[in-house]
């Protein structure tokens, strides 16, 4: 008899753990508030999105969010077009926040370490530190003439001080928007330009990779470029700022919070459930970035829900995401202060020292859930670190990864080389909504290749070409019922055609994200392939990019790569031959040549198929991203169309430029010899 096959569960939680959990708590509130009891995962996702208001009210009262003028109605609408929430009501997102670290008292609210002068820098800030530290800035923030419905926007690191400045600009109702200082002026100015902040917060220097990066020229020529602006804060830096030379009102944040001591005791602002909460932007590859609106209340309720209910982050403990303060993930990460846990800020290098810092990292400060990018772990992986022969890692409960697919080599990295008994959640959502829809859970198994969950509230389903649901096959990942965390619109959009066009065109009026992804009917997990966007197509049979490079990225000899598929892909009247072409990034000790090329085509047909050998394999030094770390596929296709660089992407909207030359030049040669 043949041996039976490996299980594919890596981790199922522990009877105690389950028993504790916030999300068995709710449940049990829920069975005893309202008699409504439901004994699986799967019944309680059922009704979430079946019972949509009152699911969402459940949360609202769960969650004891402070509502200063109850609401008329709970949902106005079915589809997720045009559905209002929670009509009438008025609450503030600060206020919610600040319960938390009022709650947090003296316990640390938040931990920052940041890369410094001297090495690193470490600040602990405890509960009452912060909120006194809000209570200063909103003052001061209304005494700059900022009024609710006015933009405020920063220029800023990953630091304690961001936090603080978003926190005090949402309790006065003003509207929050960020850009992290590596961004360049032009970058800057693209987005401002469009919402017009009144007052600008910047940091003058930072440091990453041991390096320090001076950005007090930058400043000056974002302050000339915004005529809206009328007063600018300096934060940090190590060298003076010569606030004098600048052509508006300025000043130091130390000096400019001094207006505000004695600390007054904060006034929060009541807003509309949808009033502008903050403002993110799209990676603007091609174009200007889209402004994209959040409101107070849905980012607020899918929060709570998402890191109290998914997360199952508890009181006390230490929630760290890596990330920068221009990415989605930071407001993700902030809104931990509500449940009353330490939020960790790390602003540096994930590569400096080494690659094991931020594992180190994890280790010493004791930290319960870390959230990094799959990027990152693969990377971990591919460099042979072993973080659980390293570190003790004792703390650790929970781990993060988004930002891209995480193949199943990825999860069995995790659990073999960094802890067999963490809950690895692998999670898929985007800045377009400020959360993941597909999330992690204390209740399932984690399975490997998987993704655990499509979280409460959120109707997801995969739809094939004609919109149909289907199930156990790969379809567009769409939203067919009303989510609150949906994006309220895009500024300056004044007709609505941008915003619609961007989400709701190809299915009239249902939410179409752009990703592929297979729901699992036997038990509703979840596998991500990767943007619609840049599928491969060969024969007729599409594939999602994800598959393709866990296949690649496994042949020892690449580091990583990038692959284009321009079949049928067409800009304005001219299209491209069809081609599969693969760019592969190289280990130092090796060169390619002919051995190589045909060892990739032979893994690629073995172990994906020979549908999928590619057409043309080129080696490159460097892949781009975006500056949140996305490869840049689709904008490498228009190059091949034959678009030049500046109208294939925008060169602020990627983190390294310079990798996009080798592909202009491949391009072209590609193109000499159709």
């Amino acid at each position: 008899m043949d041996p039976a096959p490996p299980s594919d569960i890596l981790w199922q939680a522990p009877e105690a753990l389950r028993l504790t959990s916030n999300l068995l708590r709710y449940q049990t509130w829920l069975a005893e508030s309202s008699g409504r009891i439901f004994p699986t995962y799967d019944d309680l996702y059922r009704w979430s999105i079946t019972d949509l208001g009152l699911f969402w009210r459940s949360i609202a009262d769960f969650f004891e969010v402070k509502f200063h003028t109850e609401p008329n109605d709970l949902l106005v609408g079915n589809s997720p077009y045009g559905a209002k929430w929670f009509p009438g009501a008025t609450l503030n997102y600060a206020e919610r926040l600040v319960d938390g670290l009022k709650r947090t008292g003296s316990s640390p609210a938040i931990l920052f370490c940041g890369e410094s002068q001297s090495g690193f820098e470490r600040q602990e800030l405890t509960g009452t530190d912060v909120v006194k530290a809000v209570a200063r800035a909103a003052n001061a923030i209304r005494a700059a003439g900022v009024r609710k419905g006015d933009r405020v926007a920063g220029f800023l690191s990953n630091r304690p001080e961001t936090v603080i400045a978003c926190l005090a600009c949402a309790s006065v109702g003003a509207i929050w928007s960020n850009s992290p200082p590596e961004l360049a002026s032009n970058g800057v100015v693209e987005r401002l330009r469009q919402i017009e902040p009144k007052l600008l917060l910047a940091t003058v220097g930072y440091y990453y990779g041991g390096k320090y990066f001076d950005r007090r020229e930058t400043i000056s020529e974002i302050v000339h470029q915004l005529p809206s602006l009328e007063r600018v804060i300096s934060i940090g830096g190590e060298r003076e700022f010569e606030l004098s030379k600048l052509p508006i009102p300025a000043e130091d944040w130390s000096d400019w919070l001094k207006v505000a001591e004695p600390e007054p005791a904060i006034v929060f602002e009541p807003v509309a459930f949808e009033h502008p909460l903050w403002i993110l932007y799209s990676s603007g590859t091609t174009g200007i970035p889209k402004p994209i609106v959040h409101g107070h209340g849905g980012m607020l309720l899918e929060h709570l829900k998402a890191l109290s209910l998914h997360l199952d982050l508890r009181k006390g403990d230490k929630y760290f995401w890596f990330t920068t303060a221009g990415w989605m993930m930071w407001n993700f990460l902030i809104s931990g202060v509500a449940l009353q846990t330490c939020i960790v800020l790390y602003d540096g290098s994930p590569k400096y020292p080494d690659l094991s810092v931020l594992w180190r990292f994890v280790d010493e400060e004791a930290i319960d859930y870390f959230g990094t990018s799959a990027p990152f772990l693969l990377a971990c992986a591919k460099a042979g670190l072993r973080p659980g022969q390293q570190f003790k890692l004792s703390k650790l409960r929970g781990i993060g990864s988004t930002g891209a697919p995480l193949p199943p080599e990825g999860f069995d990295w995790v659990y073999q080389q960094v802890k067999p008994d963490v809950c690895l959640g692998s999670a898929s959502g985007g800045t377009d909504a400020c959360t993941a829809f597909i999330l992690s859970n204390p209740w399932l198994p984690v399975r490997r290749g998987k993704l655990q969950c499509r979280g409460l509230g959120a109707k997801i389903e995969a739809w094939d070409d004609g919109g149909r649901s289907i199930s156990d096959a790969v379809g567009e990942l769409v939203i067919t019922a009303p989510f609150p965390c949906l994006p309220v619109f895009f500024w300056n959009d004044h007709d609505g055609n941008r915003f619609r066009s961007s989400y709701f065109d190809h299915y009239p009026g249902i939410w179409r994200h752009g990703d592929w992804i297979e729901i699992c009917g036997a038990d509703g997990q979840c596998v991500i392939y990767g943007r619609s966007d840049s599928t491969l197509n060969r024969g007729g049979v599409r594939m999602g990019t994800s598959e393709f490079y866990r296949v690649v990225e496994a042949v020892p000899e690449i580091v990583e790569s990038l692959v284009i598929d321009t079949t049928g892909y067409k800009v304005g009247e001219s299209s491209c031959p069809d081609k599969l072409l693969l760019f592969v990034v190289l280990r130092e000790a090796y060169q390619f040549d002919d051995s190589l090329r045909q060892k990739i085509k032979d893994r690629i047909r073995q172990d994906l198929s020979p549908r999928y050998v590619p057409d043309e394999i080129f080696a490159v030094t460097e892949i781009p991203h975006t500056l949140n770390g996305k490869k840049l596929e689709v904008p490498v296709k228009r190059l091949f169309q034959g678009l030049p660089l500046d109208r294939a992407v925008s060169k602020e909207a990627v983190g390294n430029f310079n990798a996009m030359q080798p592909f202009v030049e491949l391009a072209q040669s590609f193109a000499s010899d159709r």
